[in-house]
């Protein structure tokens, strides 16, 4: 699977760019430029369909990379 570029969007912050290296129904492996500075929920919207958004929470980090689970 080729990356996906999307966006971690949280309230009270800039909306950071990431890339989504696997997915599935249930939830995803993302990364990010400083995997400790985000927050254990967030938004995850999809460049190719902005109004496509998942709300997340991170199940595991390891360094940049992040394992979440989809909430809703």
């Amino acid at each position: 699977m080729r990356p996906i570029s999307a966006w971690l969007v949280t309230s009270g912050r800039a909306n950071q760019e990431c890339q989504v290296l696997d997915i599935s129904p249930k939830g995803a492996k993302v990364v990010v430029q400083a995997g400790s500075a985000i927050p254990d929920r967030f938004e995850l919207a999809f460049f190719q369909d902005i109004d496509k958004r998942r709300m997340c929470e991170v199940i595991w980090r390891r360094g940049k990379v992040l394992g979440v689970k989809f909430t809703s």
